[in-house]
């Protein structure tokens, strides 16, 4: 594979010389010999840090932190100052996987001068490793090739069209949409894209659309042809606290665990079983001796609960 091996940065955890760092060229390579290619979201610190750790190859720190972070109704809200934020808490705890940032929504639909400069800034400013972008920005995706910013397409479902497409709908159910999905596909891929993202469309177009590229495909709601899959880290552990969607699998149930343990610990804090004796600090033996032994007002310290 084409990977190679980077020290470590200001912007990152030091690197191991026996991690290889995931590359866009390593996806591509990952592809050509049919090994799956496993993404998940994330958009802190400790999160990043666990998604990276268990082996995923691509941490994308996606706009959906709007909804399930910052409790949005959608992704159009955040702004580029709060990605950047979070980019840079991932990128920190991040080793092995490519870090990918997506462009929110008005950072990339206007100029493609305004765009390129705005995905410059994630990628000196955050240390993202490319950037994403939303639908089929031919001339967008070329300029950030022309200007070495590697960049991932994003088509069919792409939420920050939620206004236009009048919500989230599966895409690509004609057939005259099914052949513009792939023209613009294989039109992104010559534009210098190194992954496209498929999200909500038939499986059977993303099989068709992955059969006819050389760069990946990672699917969200595409079915199981696409050269990889990824999921919003909060839907694949239910603390997105809205309906699951088909295409979404929870793998467990952290909502409930930490509600549990949350109330437990306010249990605990209520009945003054937290903290325990064993959980707290104590004088040194000659200087409690020496407060025991003065006249004082406060409470003798021999009286204090031992819990």
């Amino acid at each position: 594979m084409s990977l190679t091996n980077f020290p470590g940065s200001a912007n990152s955890s030091p690197l191991d010389p026996s991690i290889t760092k995931v590359t866009i060229p390593a996806l591509a390579e990952m592809k050509r010999q049919g090994k799956p290619i496993s993404a998940l979201t994330a958009y802190d610190y400790s999160t990043a840090r666990l998604v990276d750790e268990a082996g995923i190859d691509l941490v994308l720190v996606g706009d959906s932190l709007a909804m399930v972070v910052m409790g949005q109704e959608n992704t159009l809200a955040v702004t580029v100052d709060e990605m950047l934020h979070h980019t840079r808490a991932v990128r920190r705890a991040v080793r092995r996987a490519l870090v990918v940032a997506d462009m929110p929504f008005g950072s990339y639909h206007g100029t493609v001068t305004d765009g390129v400069a705005n995905a410059v800034r994630f990628v000196k400013e955050a240390g993202a490793e490319a950037v994403k972008v939303e639908g089929p920005r031919v001339a967008l995706v070329q300029a950030l090739t022309d200007a070495e910013i590697p960049v991932i397409g994003h088509l069919g479902l792409t939420p920050q069209s939620i206004n236009r497409m009048g919500g989230y709908r599966v895409q690509a159910k004609t057939i005259d949409a099914v052949q513009q999905i792939r023209a613009d596909a294989k039109a992104l891929e010559e534009a210098g894209a190194g992954v496209l993202v498929l999200e909500g469309i038939p499986r059977e177009v993303a099989a068709e659309i992955t059969a006819e590229l050389t760069i990946p495909t990672i699917g969200i709601g595409a079915g199981p042809e696409c050269d990889g899959q990824i999921l919003v880290f909060h839907d694949m552990v239910n603390l997105s606290f809205a309906p699951k969607a088909k295409f979404a699998r929870r793998y467990v149930d952290a909502s409930s665990l930490f509600h549990t343990a949350i109330e437990q610990y306010r249990e605990d804090v209520e009945h003054r079983a937290f903290p325990s004796d064993e959980e707290s600090y104590h004088l040194p033996s000659a200087v409690k001796k020496e407060m025991q032994a003065e006249p004082s007002s406060v409470q003798p310290i021999k009286q204090l609960r031992k819990a």
